[in-house]
């Protein structure tokens, strides 16, 4: 098994240590001690790592964890690295002065193996500074006001084309390779829809748009492509439901692929959509939705349901790298539950809780994953654990007191370093978590303490995983039912009515019916309370204390009998 390293950076400086099995530390790396950290990554492939340390830009060579760059003076704030690890981008607040009321440019492109500054431009905002690359770093692009400029080749100085007439404000190049495919967002003015637009490089023109999408509800989309790039998602938002209908905005998700095919995904149950992502195998997705207790469900190409997860108390949804393992989990103002499913046989493998996690991230071999609890989102309790996929705790590294953990890496690999894992709901071994696990019992007062406990369920709509259509997917009418059904049998069960019952009491006085409906219920009526009386006066007989009713009751024995007599005469 390999041992895939960890990078974490806290408020002490950044330390590398490997994964299952080792959990050592990685002797060959100089750990960083430094309160000034605000950085660092792995490149795509794994091949570098990079991180500020204050003023300084260092990249390392993860093959023997040598330095093999450092840029001095720097106030970087953000990296990236294009997808074949070939250049490190950096960017740093915009800044003039009387000296230089121009200001500097502030976003640099670096080579990764040895550090040099290959270009640099201005780009003020701290919005959508990252340039974006083609898969295979033929096609460069970066955001300049309110237009999308190109370049090819890897020649910064020239731009081929540039997309200037929708004035759009977020954009994304498809992962092919060869040829290229770019989406965009150009918002709509009062009262006239925003569009998302489907382009084929370099062919810009609004007539030329292989697909366009109205949303008259987006402040914000998030575009998602599969990992072929033939078809993508659109995630629209807005900061406030007018309607008074969600705390979280109005959303909506949307298909689009290369043919020009556009469709509303559209959930069963209404709500906010809370996480989307693609299956690494590019033939499905899954969408966590809607109001509590949220739905999260699997999509095939055509946006139709395949698979509901059921009702979950879950609003994260992670797949790992190779797609055969779907993770769900709960996270924020939930309490840190995580489900794990087989993705392709539709079965679930295990479960764990993870309370207080800010962060969560498989590692490359598809079989481990990592929570973190992390600073600034939580400032106590910082630290982070690693998990098998059947959910069992392999280790755990608590923070040491008073140091913030920021933020915790795996190392990438390239695609297809790791075979898909061998899928077993076998539980490996593991360890107890440190941290007082919360009891799951709910309090019951004193009162209550020696009687069967009363089970329910919260909401009426919850469901249990199903196929669309499929009998095993209760009604909501069915739920009620059986919820009426656990509450009665409970009920009986607090009543003592469970117990063997004797003989039935029945007093000695007889009726004679007479074939008058009006009389012979009146006369039922009275036999029906004599035997009741019997019964009290055979309680009383051995010993047991009646209430007051009780005793009443006894003492219009008399007067029911005056009464039968009467209407037998």
């Amino acid at each position: 098994m390999t041992s895939i390293p960890i990078a974490a950076r806290s408020s002490s400086g950044i330390s590398l240590s490997f994964g299952p099995p080792n959990f050592g530390n990685v002797e060959e790396f100089d750990s960083v001690q430094s309160k000034s950290c605000r950085s660092m990554l792995f490149s795509p492939d794994g091949s570098y790592f990079a991180y500020i340390n204050g003023q300084i830009l260092k990249i390392v060579q993860t093959s023997n964890w040598k330095e093999v760059a450092r840029i001095e003076n720097t106030k970087a704030y953000h990296l990236a690295f294009s997808p074949k690890s070939t250049y490190l981008m950096s960017w740093e607040p915009f800044t003039v002065s009387n000296a230089n009321p121009q200001g500097t440019p502030n976003l640099n492109i670096y080579r990764a193996e040895n550090g040099q500054l290959e270009k640099s431009f201005v780009h003020k905002k701290q919005s959508n500074w990252e340039p974006q690359w083609s898969a295979d770093e033929k096609l460069f692009a970066r955001m300049v006001n309110t237009d999308v400029v190109f370049c090819e080749d890897l020649n910064f100085e020239r731009i081929v084309t540039r997309i200037n007439c929708h004035k759009i404000i977020s954009y994304k190049i498809s992962p092919n390779v060869g040829t290229y495919f770019v989406l965009c967002h150009t918002p709509g003015v009062p009262g006239q829809p925003s569009f998302g637009r489907l382009f084929k490089y370099p062919n810009f023109d609004e007539q030329q748009a292989l697909a366009n999408k109205s949303f008259f509800q987006a402040d914000k989309v998030d575009f998602y492509w599969n990992s072929k790039g033939n078809n993508a998602l659109l995630l629209t938002s807005t900061e406030v439901d007018k309607t008074g209908g969600s705390y979280y905005g109005k959303q909506g998700l949307h298909f689009v692929g290369l043919n020009g095919q556009t469709s509303m995904v559209t959930p069963s149950k209404e709500g906010p959509i809370y996480s989307v992502q693609w299956s690494p195998k590019n033939q499905e997705f899954c969408v966590i939705y809607g109001f509590t207790p949220a739905k999260a469900t699997i999509y095939n190409l055509k946006c139709e349901a395949v698979f509901e997860l059921g009702s979950v108390a879950k609003n994260s949804v992670y797949y790992n790298p190779q797609g055969n393992i779907l993770l769900l989990g709960g996270f924020g103002n939930l309490r840190g539950q995580i489900e794990l499913w087989d993705a392709v046989n539709r079965k679930k493998i295990g479960s764990c809780d993870a309370p207080e996690t800010t962060l969560l991230e498989w590692a490359a071999d598809g079989e481990h994953f990592l929570t973190a609890t992390t600073s600034p989102r939580l400032r106590t309790s910082n630290g982070y654990k690693i998990w098998h996929y059947t959910g069992v705790l392999l280790y755990e590294k608590p923070s040491p007191q008073q140091e913030e953990l920021y933020d915790i890496i795996w190392k990438n690999y390239p695609k297809l370093a790791f075979k898909d894992p061998i899928i077993t709901t076998k539980k490996v071994e593991g360890i107890a978590p440190s941290q007082p696990q919360a009891s799951t019992q709910a309090y019951r007062p004193p009162s209550a303490r020696n009687r069967p406990a009363v089970k329910f369920s919260l909401h009426d709509d919850e469901e249990a995983a199903h196929k669309p259509g499929a009998d095993s997917a209760p009604s909501k009418a069915a739920l009620k039912q059986k919820k009426k059904r656990e509450a009665k049998k409970a009920k009986k069960l607090e009543g003592g009515e469970d117990e063997p019952k004797g003989p039935a009491v029945s007093s000695t006085v007889q009726i004679n019916l007479t074939g008058d409906p009006e009389l012979d219920k009146k006369l039922k009526n009275i036999k029906k309370k004599l035997d009741a009386i019997e019964k009290l006066k055979q309680q009383q007989a051995q010993g047991k204390t009646l209430e007051i009713n009780q005793i009443e009751k006894i003492k219009g024995e008399e007067e029911l009998l005056k009464e039968l007599k009467n209407l037998a005469v």
